[in-house]
């Protein structure tokens, strides 16, 4: 005689597994942001290390803002490194941070994580992106006026973002193959496929942009390079 039950049980029990299964795929998206309190500043307070326009871009108690549209950038070239930093939006804010970039005057020269406070229109376009490539795991952001968290860690063709203590991304440069086309087979707007950008270059921020050039704040900009 079959168990009536026994259909029942075998049920609840997968469901179990399942749950035990993304129970432990969730926490393994965990990761801890690093101590950066003794790396390098990005920039000097007074930002004599910087390639900007004069008075597009101030620090005020430690806090780097811009004042127009230009961008800033470092002016020493990064090549293998882990950039910290923490970053505030106001609504309908839109920003960014350029990566690696092959020219400063062309920012679709460079990677771009996105800062965002909306979507852009898209996933590949939201507060934590590689712009136009790859959306982040999922929406991590807090609101806006709220401190976030990004460790963006580049190295040779892989390319990680920690945002707020979650893995947003974890990626394999190389894998972007073709110019104007994303793995997964979606249009990008890049002249030259990923796998073939500059693997060193300075490191920027987008200034006041999009329709409400709405303030972006950014703090503890600390850099360690990689050997």
């Amino acid at each position: 005689m079959k168990h009536p039950f026994r259909p029942i049980t075998r049920a609840l029990l997968m469901l179990a597994v399942l749950g035990l299964f993304h129970s432990t795929t969730t926490r393994a998206q965990h990761a801890e942001h690093p101590d950066s309190s003794s790396w390098k500043p990005l920039f000097s307070e007074d930002l004599s290390n910087a390639a900007v326009k004069p008075g597009s871009w101030h620090i005020d108690h430690g806090v780097l803002s811009a004042k127009d549209h230009s961008e800033i950038w470092t002016k020493d070239s990064y090549s293998d490194f882990v950039l910290d930093l923490e970053f505030k939006v106001a609504k309908g804010a839109n920003s960014g941070v350029f990566l690696r970039a092959g020219n400063p005057k062309n920012v679709l020269s460079a990677l771009e994580i996105q800062v965002h406070e909306t979507t852009d229109g898209g996933r590949i376009g939201m507060v934590g992106a590689l712009y136009d490539a790859k959306a982040p795991s999922k929406s991590l952001a807090k609101p806006a006026g709220e401190w976030n968290h990004y460790t963006i860690t580049c190295k040779g063709s892989h390319l990680k973002l920690v945002f707020n203590g979650e893995i947003a991304m974890d990626i394999d440069l190389d894998d972007w193959k073709e110019a104007h086309k994303n793995p997964d087979g979606t249009p990008n707007k890049f002249a030259k496929a990923l796998k073939d950008f500059s693997r060193k270059g300075p490191i920027g921020f987008q200034g006041l942009h999009g329709a409400a050039e709405a303030p972006v704040w950014y703090r503890n900009l600390r850099i360690k390079t990689l050997d």
